[in-house]
């Protein structure tokens, strides 16, 4: 375990990271006894900080839930992250490739609770009984910390590389459409580069709200109403670079699209 001086250090060099647009070292090999707690407990501190400067909590994120997304990282757990306001963007936005580093895209569905779900032994059903719909959402990947040999215990201090995301398409309520075979094309410049089935998330998408919930009470935090949830997922992550433009296809839930400059 690292004592609280060491996490402050971490948490102040992954911020600079974030400011400068840079990628640190592996964490994992410069503190050789890190643990899962320790990671957690560098993105509180950093999530504090955030909250303090004025930055406005609006959810979380769930990542590495499919078995797609676990073999393209070689890591075999989810984790979770943080999203502020300002990582949100609508549909059809024109983001700054140069705000983020190692840039990549997900293709997810995103859960808006109308009631809080605080655990442990939070189910699936808790779930659906909390949520008020389900959007389709890309995630925007952005990795402060150096890809190779990484470790979940980099991933989760990087805020479990959560960059941005973006909203779109048709909301849907739960009982409305099947979410485990919601499906969706993704497009990189009119180019389908991944497709992927809801269910890849752990069997159902409402699966992996229902962990974080249960793991968020083992750190004393509970989600609320109103947050979003991005449930992870289910396809590989595409790379992207400057000009690029993504869309992805979800059918009758609609397009969410954007375009880096």
């Amino acid at each position: 375990m690292l004592d609280d001086a060491a996490i402050a250090a971490i948490a102040d060099e992954l911020a600079r990271a974030e400011a400068e647009r840079a990628t640190v070292p592996l964490l994992t090999q410069r503190y050789p006894g890190m643990t899962v707690d320790d990671a957690y407990a560098v993105q509180n501190t950093w999530r504090q900080r955030g909250i303090a400067a004025g930055r406005r909590p609006v959810g979380r994120k769930i990542g590495l839930t499919s078995k797609a997304m676990q073999a393209a990282t070689g890591i075999t757990e989810p984790d979770y992250g943080a999203i502020f306001a300002d990582m949100v963007y609508d549909n059809g936005s024109v983001i700054e490739h140069s705000r983020f580093s190692n840039v990549r895209i997900e293709v997810e569905l995103a859960f808006v609770l109308a009631g809080a779900l605080k655990g442990p032994d939070i189910t699936v059903l808790d779930v659906l009984r909390a949520t008020e719909f389900v959007v389709p959402a890309l995630e925007i990947l952005s990795s402060r910390i150096e890809l190779t040999g990484r470790t979940i215990v980099d991933t989760i201090s990087d805020n479990a590389a959560m960059g941005g995301m973006v909203y779109g398409g048709n909301p849907v309520a739960v009982g409305k459409t099947d979410l485990r075979w919601v499906s969706a094309l993704l497009f990189r410049n009119e180019t389908i580069e991944e497709s992927g089935v809801a269910a890849a998330v752990l069997n159902h998408p409402a699966t992996g709200v229902a962990w974080l919930a249960n793991k968020l009470a083992q750190h004393g935090d509970a989600l609320q109403a109103g947050e979003i949830v991005l449930a992870g997922s289910f396809t590989r992550p595409v790379w992207i670079e400057p000009g690029d433009t993504v869309l992805a296809d979800y059918r009758e839930l609609g397009t969410v699209s954007c375009r880096f400059v």
